[in-house]
């Protein structure tokens, strides 16, 4: 109903306004729909089409519990920019099942927020790894295929240079093909290997090779008694033993190979 107003007359004792018997049934009228939207004086409730203007409510400090918000209640148009920090989320009180999709990115998680059970595929880089968060418990069998390894382990590089100092850097590539016959003397310049690392290198042409690293100290060991044959094809295979700086270690092993299905 619309508000009733008491008619209080035109002057003290004029005799033209609201009889009393009139003037409380008002009062009594528009108290009781008040308490009808609001509560029954005990506890507050509110039923029915309530509109408030921006800036009109002050709720205080931990007023409002989750248990009083129901599902889908506030959504995110209803929120200010920057109206929730993290330090407003209560542990545990989201899941990944409740995360929409590129809805907190990486620059909004707190450090070590996130184990590995909480990951969605593709969804953070290593750079926001919390170290240990990610161990082999977290990996399924069989979930790091060939495309998830670095090139030092999978690609392979053509090598058109024919003379002169080659770098051949271990940590990009694995196979490095050489595609035309040596010219000159040639030094091999193996970089930024690691211990246990082992790369090919496909090379021929009469010339003279050597190795060389980018280690301070470095020793290479030949593996058997097989030369380098600049008449024919070779496979030189290096693998690195020790990869500290100042005593670097390398063994390889040199065998010529030719087309042929039947070994």
């Amino acid at each position: 109903m619309s508000k009733q107003s008491v008619n209080i007359g035109t002057s003290v004792g004029a005799g033209d306004g609201d009889p009393l018997r009139t003037a409380f049934d008002k009062l009594n009228d528009n108290i009781n729909e008040i308490y009808a939207l609001l509560g029954n004086g005990t506890t507050l409730s509110i039923s029915g089409d309530v509109s408030m203007s921006a800036g009109a409510v002050t709720i205080a400090n931990d007023a409002v519990e989750n248990a009083m918000i129901a599902d889908s209640a506030v959504d995110t148009d209803q929120l200010a920019a920057d109206a929730v920090t993290s330090a407003k989320i209560v542990d545990d009180a989201i899941d990944s099942e409740h995360y929409v999709d590129g809805s907190i990115d990486l620059a909004h998680l707190a450090a070590d927020s996130v184990d590995g059970s909480k990951i969605a595929d593709d969804s953070i880089d290593s750079e926001h790894y919390v170290d240990g968060s990610i161990d082999t418990a977290h990996i399924a069998n069989d979930q790091i295929t060939h495309d998830k390894l670095s090139g030092a382990y999978t690609l392979s590089q053509t090598i058109s240079t024919t003379s002169g100092t080659i770098n051949l850097d271990a940590s990009s590539y694995s196979v490095f093909r050489f595609t035309s016959d040596l010219n000159g003397a040639t030094t091999l310049n193996i970089q930024n290997m690691k211990e246990g690392q082992a790369i090919d290198i496909l090379l021929s042409g009469s010339q003279t090779v050597t190795f060389s690293s980018d280690d301070t100290t470095e020793t290479f060991n030949k593996v058997g008694g097989v030369d380098y044959d600049g008449a024919e094809d070779n496979h030189i295979q290096v693998i690195c033993i020790e990869d500290l700086d100042s005593g670097a270690i390398y063994n390889y092993t040199i065998g010529t190979y030719t087309s042929d299905t039947t070994p």
